[in-house]
Parts: structure tokens; C-alpha cells; sequence
């Protein structure tokens, strides 16, 4: 595929099977994250990849149990739907911007940065073969899950891109115009 059709068609694939990517493919990936714009050469990006039966267990209890400390009453079927989430793909990528403090980079674009390594492999993925989706919500901002993934206090979890295989292929979408979103100066 070349680069044009890629960035012109690319789309989420929430629905995952395996396999997960793997050998060369994931190292195709995991390359893709560090070749994004990074301004200074801070290489503000750390990632943590939770793959097989038990690693990805264990993501969902960390999950299950900041679904507790964010509501103590939370209902068991709640609970048990947290400890699932990562079950949704053969692979996790937990993505985080490694904030430094630095004179001339402000932390938001490191975090920017991070944004754009997920996309990049996101993209490397999709170039494969393998589908993937970008999922943030609440449990990337929980300071347990943090906690659990050794996440520094300046540091954000810019999201968890799983991928996998597509279950299915995407609907076709209409294109968008971009004279909607586009002007001159």
C-alpha cells in the first residue's frame, strides 16, 4: 500500500482477533513510533506493550480495580466490564508522553509528540495488514492505573492502541470535504 492510499483511508478496527502483530511486523511498528516530529530530540515517548492471556489479565484487573476507587459502588457487572477491556484485542499498547521539563519544548508538545507515535504505529499496523483503534477514556487519566504502569507525575497516558486483527472490514465511509475545514489566509 502506498503512503497516500494509507493516509486516506485509514480508519479504526475495534473489533480484534488474533493474531497480534508480531517479529517484524511489530518491529516495523514499534520504528513508526520513533520516527514522529520531536522537537529537541527529547524523545518524550514510553511504551508498554501487554500481550498473551496473562499480561492482558492483568491490565484488566488494574482496570477493574481503578473502576473501584473511581466509584466505590460500582455494580458487579461495571466491574466485571472493566476487567474485560483489554481482552478486546490480542495486543495493548499503553502510550505515554514522557514529560521533561525543557526551556525551549513545552510539555504540550511532548505530549504531541506521544500523539503522533500512536498514530504512527497505528498507521504501520494498518500498512500490515493488522487493524487497530486508539482508546483513551477514563482509565488513561486514573491515577491507579498510572500507579500500576509506573507512570511518572508529569506524565500522561496519551491513550492504549490495541491492535489485532480485523474481525471484519470497515464499512465504506463517504469521503469528508475538506473545503469545510480548510481556508487561506
Amino acid at each position: 500500500m502506498d503512503a497516500l492510499t494509507l493516509l486516506t483511508t485509514r480508519y479504526s478496527t475495534p473489533r480484534l482477533t488474533e493474531p497480534a502483530p508480531a517479529g517484524e511486523v511489530l518491529e516495523l511498528i514499534k520504528r513508526a513510533a520513533l520516527k514522529v516530529p520531536d522537537h529537541g530530540g527529547l524523545r518524550p515517548w514510553r511504551f508498554v506493550i501487554v500481550t498473551g492471556k496473562e499480561p492482558l489479565n492483568r491490565l484488566g484487573d488494574v482496570f477493574a480495580e481503578a473502576a473501584i476507587e473511581d466509584a466505590p459502588g460500582i455494580s458487579p457487572e461495571m466491574h466485571e466490564r472493566a476487567r474485560q477491556l483489554p481482552l478486546r484485542a490480542p495486543m495493548v499498547i499503553v502510550c505515554i508522553a514522557k514529560v521533561i521539563e525543557h526551556p525551549k519544548v513545552p510539555a504540550h508538545e511532548q505530549v504531541q509528540s506521544a500523539a503522533c507515535a500512536v498514530m504512527a504505529m497505528q498507521q504501520a499496523a494498518f500498512a500490515q495488514g493488522f487493524g487497530g483503534v486508539w482508546r483513551t477514556g477514563g482509565y488513561a487519566q486514573q491515577d491507579f492505573v498510572k500507579q500500576s504502569l509506573e507512570v511518572g507525575e508529569d506524565d500522561e497516558i496519551v491513550g492504549f492502541l490495541y491492535l489485532g486483527t480485523a474481525v471484519s472490514t470497515a464499512p465504506v465511509r463517504t469521503d469528508i470535504d475538506p473545503a469545510a475545514f480548510f481556508s487561506y489566509f
